[in-house]
């Protein structure tokens, strides 16, 4: 399969500290790579290092065949970008921000006019092309940025943590055109917090902590190779001593403060027994992606 991103031995340090720590990855053309971390992790540095826009400091990496190190302006020209943060122009329309950003590419209004309405089709934001920025909602603007990103018709676009912070309908929303993106061939990179989003988006992705790669793979590769199927979740004061209850049916178990994590293959014994204490609250789940990046990644909180 053809590599449209390769990386090997990919180092980024500043001072004493290393941000991304000899990391070897390939994103295939045409698919959706996912970048897992907590905060810190190296996700969004090595997303600078593949546009250019950060320096490597040893190690290979090539995007289109080119060397970034040498090739980055053009590498760029064939690349869409979504930002963490919307960054619109809130002294233009909608209609304004696409116009301007083309312009930022060389592309004039009278080549890209059709493009425009297709992008205008693509964001769902037809009805809008002539209001101001403050006017949108947050998913409105994060379908805008989307749409922005689309202007150069890119082979490949980054997506820097893309739903943060919006509702479920923008989200979903969100995912569809996505989806609509990749199936007409364009590769996406994605970093992201939301599990859900990774797997439903994602062909393949690496989870990362402290600049290293710890895992690579499907997401239901993934939670096959490093989790039990199974997850009885127990919470409050009544789930203390069902600790031990838990090891004595078999069960891996992962406690944080008052709350109980049970992972398992054969959850039965374990449910029938839960089932018959009185006042105890539990769920009982199938095991995701969320369990896989907590076990290798820890449960304390990073800053």
């Amino acid at each position: 399969m053809e590599h449209i991103v390769s990386a090997r031995g990919l180092v980024k340090q500043f001072g004493a500290y290393r941000a991304v720590d000899a990391v070897d990855f390939d994103i295939p053309r045409g698919s959706c790579f996912g970048f897992l971390g907590p905060n810190g992790a190296g996700k969004t540095t090595t997303l600078k290092m593949m546009l250019g826009l950060s320096p490597q400091m040893s190690g290979s990496l090539e995007v289109y065949g080119l060397q970034v190190s040498e090739q980055a302006r053009q590498i760029r020209a064939r690349t869409g970008v979504v930002p963490q943060a919307d960054n619109l122009d809130p002294d233009f329309t909608v209609i304004e921000n696409l116009k301007t950003y083309a312009s930022y590419f060389g592309l004039k209004p009278a080549v890209v006019g059709d493009r425009l309405e297709a992008l205008l089709d693509f964001a769902a934001l037809q009805g809008r092309r002539d209001s101001k920025i403050h006017t949108l909602s947050g998913g409105m603007k994060r379908r805008l940025v989307i749409a922005r990103a689309l202007i150069n018709q890119p082979e490949m676009v980054v997506l820097d943590e893309p739903t943060t912070g919006l509702d479920p309908q923008a989200r979903h929303v969100i995912w569809s055109r996505l989806n609509d993106l990749k199936e007409q061939g364009t590769t996406l990179v994605l970093t992201t917090h939301y599990m859900e989003e990774a797997e439903r988006l994602c062909d393949e992705l690496v989870i990362m902590d402290q600049g290293r790669i710890l895992a690579q793979g499907q997401p239901a590769a993934l939670i096959s190779c490093h989790v039990e199927p199974e997850v009885i979740e127990l919470r409050g004061e009544r789930s203390r001593p069902l600790g031990d209850v838990a090891l004595r049916h078999g069960c891996r178990v992962e406690r944080l403060g008052s709350s109980l994590y049970c992972y398992t293959d054969d959850s039965a014994p374990f449910v029938s027994e839960l089932k018959q204490a009185e006042g105890l609250t539990f769920m009982h789940r199938p095991a995701g992606l969320e369990d896989v990046f907590l076990k290798l990644t820890g449960r304390e909180l990073r800053d």
